[in-house]
């Protein structure tokens, strides 16, 4: 028995380490950040708030039905001038009112506005969650070559530790190559702590455990290529303003209207009536009938109304705040594409050149550690080149080690770049269709 359960224990002990790391796609990341987010859930709410908005203003024309009930505390004595009722029920609604049409109008606009916000909203959650996801594959890969070019370092400093005390090297060359595994280790703790933070990030974004978050490269896809062009670009964000201007615009032309036009509206009451404890049937010359119903039609005509006139002076005020406010946003993303559009011709020129930087140092190490094990193979005499010594293989792959982590930061910068457009082109439905079809 305690064989088994010490087999047991150490079947846990090695598996729980691979289940709190397993990989998690990119695709998962996007999904649960669009339902954990807190901008998403608030701009539902806001929707929830607008379609709400918009059954108040139609349920103007709806009768509503008020039924309320009580009896006197005490005998009634004398003639109160009230109806002796038990029981009334009441029925209002309105019949015409070209105002609350504009208002119902806006509302419509408004739940537009509120749809669009909160696609907008999942769009920058996607947005963030696939750039943070895509960094932290991107360092995870750059700490394993720093990891390797930490090994590289520390075995540079034996070399020529060894040189150093052989005297074949001056002390300095030993310092040197401290200095230099000194650098690679802060780099290494440096890309270890980004790793953390964004791990922590993804989690803040998913709720998901940080310590479970392990990038899946196979699971990002190839960001898609746009351009852009002449023609103007709207992102959900400022569709939502114009929306909630066209909204604004609407309630102000229905506040203006409702200042000289008139509205009619449509009520009528039934009562039950008692004398159980009242004297009312001294007073009438005829008993006080049990039911007793009235309708009829209230025509209001606004003649003069300061209050009225005040409001739509505000509602007008508002309507050209929200129309200036979208103009400004689509300023503002026209200068963000041309912005980003500038960068990516850059940073596509930035990533040519650390990739082929990265090519070379590949192609010097494979020359160095050719060298290394055929010698120089430039024959004998005063031309012949020095045979390399082993230190120079350490050099090599630090080297070639940093160009590799030069590349993956221009390939990053130039992903970032291109979701970035993507964002401000409204395009960002296109890279969530490459995640589902990847």
């Amino acid at each position: 028995m305690k064989r088994w359960a010490l087999m047991l224990i150490g079947i846990t002990m090695v598996s729980a380490p691979v289940l709190v790391s397993a990989q998690v796609s990119l695709t998962t990341i996007v999904d649960l950040a669009q339902r954990n987010s807190s901008a998403v859930r608030i701009a539902g709410a806001d929707l929830q708030k607008a379609y709400a908005a918009l059954s108040e203003s139609k349920d103007a024309y709806m009768p509503n039905l008020i039924f309320s009930s009580g009896l006197p505390a005490f005998h009634d004595v004398g003639f109160t001038g009230g109806v002796p009722s038990i029981m009334s029920a009441s029925v209002q609604s309105m019949v015409f009112s070209l105002p609350q049409n504009h208002y119902i109008a806006a509302a419509r606009s408004a739940v537009s506005a509120s749809t669009l916000s909160l696609k907008d909203a999942r769009e920058q959650v996607t947005l963030d969650a696939s750039t943070a996801y895509i960094e932290l594959d991107t360092v995870s890969t750059e700490l394993n070559a720093a990891r390797q070019q930490e090994g590289s370092a520390d075995r540079l400093v034996t070399i020529e530790q060894e040189r150093a005390e052989a005297g074949v090297d001056p002390v300095s060359d030993l310092l040197q190559a401290r200095l230099t595994a000194a650098e690679l280790k802060l780099k290494r703790m440096h890309l270890e702590t980004r790793a953390a933070t964004l791990a922590k990030e993804l989690s803040s974004l998913t709720g998901l455990p940080s310590a479970s978050i392990t990038p899946d490269h196979a699971s990002i896809p190839e960001i898609p290529e746009v351009k852009a062009d002449e023609a103007e670009h709207a992102t959900a964000a400022v569709q939502s303003a114009r929306m909630l201007a066209v909204s604004r615009q609407k309630t102000a032309r229905g506040d203006q209207m409702g200042i000289f036009i008139p509205q009619i509206s449509f009520g009528g009451i039934y009562n039950r009536n008692t004398t159980i404890l009242n004297n009312f049937n001294e007073y009438y010359n005829k008993p006080i009938p049990t039911n007793s119903f009235s309708s009829g039609l209230s025509i209001q005509v606004p003649l003069f109304d300061l209050i009225r006139s005040a409001k739509a002076k505000g509602s007008a005020a508002e309507a050209l705040r929200a129309k200036v406010e979208a103009e400004q946003a689509q300023r503002q993303n026209e200068i963000q594409i041309a912005t980003i559009t500038g960068n990516l011709r850059e940073l596509d020129t930035l990533a040519e050149i650390a990739a082929l930087k990265q090519q070379i140092a590949n192609e010097q190490l494979k020359s160095v550690l050719a060298q290394l094990e055929l010698g120089s193979g430039s024959g004998t005499g005063s031309a012949a080149q020095p045979q390399l010594s082993p230190k120079a293989e350490q050099l090599a792959l630090i080297d070639e080690r940093q160009r590799f982590q030069d590349a993956l930061d221009a390939g990053f910068e130039l992903s970032k770049a291109r979701l970035s457009l993507l964002r401000a082109l409204g395009h960002m439905q296109d890279w969530l269709a490459e995640l589902h079809a990847n």
